[in-house]
Formats: structure tokens, sequence, C-alpha cells
């Protein structure tokens, strides 16, 4: 068993695909695992992960880590975007940016974009009904997937609706951040990304200057007193993360859960009987695939984690989509079981920098997931679906899906009318 062959076949077309005997096999044999090419410390079990994750002592990598490990940060928009943004600030900076950003957070905010959320899934599923007529296939990741976040993180944030499309691009682009090993392209393309979302931005904060809106950027203006408040570019800053973390990952794990459901039919058939259980379907599929593979912290001390020393100052990966397929946390890790509940998942990390958005998310895939399964009893794979070749997030870009049984005749012009007068 060779660990770096076991860990860089995760980087392979068929380790993309279906990563979780490589990272089986490291969980059973090395469980913390230093590679020196890589130069960081893999953690493959629940525990240590959840540990590390909770435990303040290891830091996120900041711009303070950047001074050292990429000196010329300050030639990348991206790099002074993402390192000091609050997924990667350090106290006490991070416990200020949280304490006042989550003022855009609370229960309630989140409880009052419900119904926004229904009506946004009901319109897309709408235009999929109509895309699919007559068994036709569509992709639903291009007409679901991706709309609906971004159209739900466009209303929380206060975005207007014609301007939400071609933020997909953007967010698409600025996400080249999370993967561990970037290319000069990835630095162009988030660098581009990124000045042209902090420059919308700018330009949205003026206008809710003038005319303040219940949304989070009037917010986050409010937020505060005095020295307390956000600074401008903490404010622009705080909703371009706002926006890519909030629409890039929920894609993921709407086409993850659908697919998951469409794969296992005893546990459709369970939604199918139950649509209460779309919530829980969601959590499981967030485990069972989890979208976002890994996260790094930096130890601030020296270390001991199951046996094995950890200096300060290295960097220690927490492998996420490992620890939420370890037997010793969750039973029978492999199997895809909607009814499985209380499980803990760390798709959303966990401590102090536990995603903010997480109430969110969860309320928007399993309003999604309701819905599409109520709606469309006879959805089905229409082919085989395409992942994105990225190796921190697991999603898909293609996922082909019919909504009928087989070809329908063509709706006359009167059923149309019909239809719509109905509807109406």
């Amino acid at each position: 068993m060779d660990p770096q062959a076991l860990l860089f076949s995760l980087f392979t077309p068929e380790g993309r695909e279906n990563p979780f005997p490589a990272l089986e096999a490291l969980r059973e044999n090395v469980p913390v695992y230093y590679d020196k090419d890589l130069d960081t410390y893999f953690l493959t079990t629940y525990a240590d992960c959840q540990a590390v994750l909770t435990d303040t002592s290891f830091r996120t990598p900041d711009l303070g880590w950047c001074e050292d490990n990429l000196p010329d940060w300050r030639e990348h928009p991206a790099a002074d975007f993402f390192y000091a943004s609050m997924l990667r600030a350090n106290q006490p900076d991070h416990t200020r940016l949280r304490r006042l950003v989550g003022a855009g957070f609370t229960p309630r905010r989140v409880a009052a974009l419900s119904e926004a959320v229904e009506q946004l899934t009901d319109s897309l599923l709408d235009a999929f009904a109509e895309a699919t007529a007559d068994g036709a296939a569509a992709n639903f990741q291009e007409m679901v997937g991706y709309p609906l976040p971004v159209a739900v993180v466009g209303e929380l944030i206060g975005v207007p609706a014609e301007d939400r499309l071609r933020f997909q691009r953007l967010g698409g682009d600025a996400s080249r951040l999370l993967e561990p090993v970037r290319t000069e392209e990835d630095w162009a393309r988030a660098d581009s990304a990124v000045t042209e979302l902090r420059t919308y931005f700018e330009d949205l904060l003026l206008l809710r200057l003038a005319e303040p809106r219940e949304d989070l950027a009037t917010v986050l203006l409010e937020t505060g007193e005095g020295q307390e408040r956000l600074t401008r570019k903490e404010v622009v800053d705080t909703l371009l993360l706002t926006f890519v973390a909030g629409f890039e990952t929920t894609a993921a794990m709407l086409g993850i859960a659908t697919h998951a459901l469409l794969t296992h039919p005893h546990q459709r058939a369970a939604v199918g009987a139950d649509p209460e259980l779309a919530a829980q379907a969601v959590d499981e599929a967030l485990r069972w695939d989890t979208p976002v593979q890994m996260t790094e912290r930096i130890a601030s001390a020296a270390t001991v984690i199951r046996g094995v020393t950890v200096p300060a100052g290295a960097n220690v990966t927490t492998v996420l989509a490992a620890a939420n397929r370890d037997p010793a946390q969750f039973p029978d890790p492999h199997r895809f079981d909607v009814h499985r509940s209380g499980s803990r998942v760390l798709s959303f990390s966990a401590g102090p920098h536990y995603c903010l958005g997480a109430a969110l998310a969860r309320l928007e895939g399993a309003i999604a997931v309701r819905r599409l399964f109520t709606r469309f009893p006879d959805l089905a794979l229409a082919g085989p679906p395409v992942r994105r070749e990225s190796f921190s997030l697991r999603m898909y870009e293609d996922l082909p899906l019919t909504t009928t049984a087989g070809p329908r005749a063509p709706r006359t012009r009167a059923a149309v009318g019909a239809t719509t007068t109905a509807k109406d």
C-alpha cells in the first residue's frame, strides 16, 4: 500500500468519479499521512477532522500565512480577497466579522426567504418541465441546479434579477481558489472574477446608501456602531464571499442529492411516500458525497495526532469526504439512507468556521428536493452525468434528466391555454 499513490489517484478521472476506495484505504492504513511533496498532513478519520476543526489552536491560512507561503499575493486581487475574508480570517478578526455578518443570517431572516425559495424553485421547475416535454432530456444543473442558488443568494444580497445570470460564470471562476493546487490559469480567472465582482458590489452599495432595502447589502452597511462597523472593503468582500460560497456549494449539493435519489430507488420511494424526509435526504447526500472534499488548517503549536507528531506551523488537511464515511461515526457508511438522522456531518465544517449559510443551504435543498420529486414522479436519468474537473469541489456540470415515462403527444393550443388559465 503506497499512501502517496492512493492520494494522487484522487486527481485522476477515476479518482474524481469515485474517491472513496482510496480514502478508505488511507483511513484504515495511514489515518494521519504526511505527504512531503504537498507538505501537509492528511487526516481521514471523523474524530481527528472534527477535533482539528473545533480546536482554535489550529488556524486558517490567512494573510499572515501568505507572507511566507504566497509572497506574490499582493499581485492577485483574488488572494487579497480570499485570505482576508471571513472564510480565512482568524481571531480576533474572525470573531468580529462573524458577529457583525451574522446579523444578516438570523433564523428570522432565513425563514423569511422560504417563500421566495419556493417561488423561485417552482418557476425553474416550470421551465424544466417545458424543456423536458414529450420525453426530451435537459441538463438539470444548467436549468435548476445552478440558477436556483444564484437566484436565492441574489435575493438574499439584493442583486436585481436581471444581473444574476452573468454571476454564474464569475462565481465558477472565483471558486478556483478552493483548489489545493492552482495553475496560472486558475489565478488569472479568479483575479478577473474577483475584480469584476468587487466593482459590481461597490456600485450596489452606493445604491443601497441612497435607497436602503431589506437585504444583506443594507444590513451589512447598517450593522454595528462607530469602530465596530464593517469597513466598506469588508462589506464588499463579505458580499462577494456570500455570493461565491452561497451558490457554488449549494449547486453542488442540489445535483448530488438529485443524483443520489435517482440511483437509489428505495430511498427515492421513501421520500416520495413522505416528502418531509426531503431535509434528511439532503443531509444524507451531503454526507454520502460531500461537495467540499477537504479544508486546511495550520497548527499554531506542536501537537500529536493519533501518535504522529505535527510540528508548529505545519499544514493539516482535514479530508471531509473521508470523515463523512468513517464507520466509527456512521454505521454502514457507504449506504445512502434517507432515514439516517442526527449524524452530525462535517460537510459545513465545524467549530468557529462552521458555515454561516448552512441553514439557508439546507432550506434550499429541502424545498428543491421535495418539489422536484413530488412534481415529477417519473423523473429519470437520461444519460451518464459529467462531473466538473475539480479536486476540491465535487459537483455535476451535466446531469441529463427526463421528467416523463415516454414521449407524449404534443399539446394542442387549447390545452396549453387551459393549463395556463388553471395555473393563473
